[in-house]
């Protein structure tokens, strides 16, 4: 009995013209003012046919654009490549929140609001202090923590009534905020002392504190979470992420919340 092999377990099936149009991208690409056709066949080394098809159908498809006769990168290149440099710099943050958690012996969390969303973009990854689990999506429930508080607070008034329009105050445990009123109140409080702090609001067990970082016009926050039975930390632990923030974190944190 022949026992016939299993190529796509083997070796990977490669489609040479996807790879022919790869390279060429690659080609275009270390020529920030562009490159004319001839001298990307030459580079590439593919015959001046080949090179002209691959560049009519990249163009077409946005990905280069002919100026002056020369191809430079298209927007959807562009776009490629702001989201590879965007997730580089997240990763970028990530190990840096989880430098600071590790430090101060608490998870730490870098969020904004953006398009009218509270958006939880990096958090310290330490299996020892591991962050608070999303029982309630974050973007519904920012008047229950820290990080929603903190970035509400930041709001101008037209925002944040939109805001509260959409999602209304509930209480999530029994020491949550009751009610708009309440919350505003808490608000007032956050903005004097430029820290948000909550005690088992969003989580039985938990506590939080925030602090606003400016980062252009975008409202902004680091924060971080604590065990309940560790509350007492909460003031001294706050400050040294504070001073860490300030120093290590502003840069990164512009470049992605933008």
């Amino acid at each position: 009995m022949v026992i016939a092999n299993d190529a796509s377990t083997a070796h990977p099936t490669l489609i040479g013209s996807v790879q022919r149009a790869l390279r060429l991208l690659e080609a275009v690409a270390a020529h920030p003012r562009g490159a004319p056709a001839k001298q990307l066949a030459r580079e590439t080394g593919y015959p001046l046919p080949t090179t002209y098809h691959l560049l009519r159908t990249l163009t077409h498809e946005g990905y280069l654009q002919r100026e002056n006769g020369v191809f430079v990168l298209g927007e959807a290149a562009e776009l490629i490549g702001r989201a590879g440099a965007r997730r580089r710099r997240q990763a970028q943050i990530t190990d840096a929140l989880s430098d600071m958690g590790r430090e101060v012996g608490a998870a730490v969390y870098f969020a904004v609001y953006r398009a009218g969303e509270v958006e939880v973009l990096a958090v310290s990854d330490d299996p020892d202090r591991p962050p608070v689990t999303e029982w309630a999506d974050f973007r519904t429930t920012a008047h229950a923590h820290a990080i929603g508080q903190c970035l509400l607070a930041q709001l101008d008034e037209e925002a944040r009534k939109d805001h509260l329009a959409r999602y209304q105050v509930q209480s999530l445990t029994p020491h949550s905020v009751r009610s708009e009123d309440h919350l505003l109140h808490r608000l007032d409080t956050v903005r004097k002392s430029q820290l948000a702090v909550e005690r088992e609001e969003y989580a039985v067990g938990t506590v939080c504190a925030a602090i606003p970082i400016h980062v252009g016009s975008a409202a902004a926050t680091v924060a971080l979470s604590l065990p309940a039975g560790e509350a007492d930390r909460l003031p001294s632990v706050t400050e040294k992420v504070q001073r860490m923030a300030e120093s290590t974190l502003m840069t990164l944190a512009f470049s992605i919340s933008i």
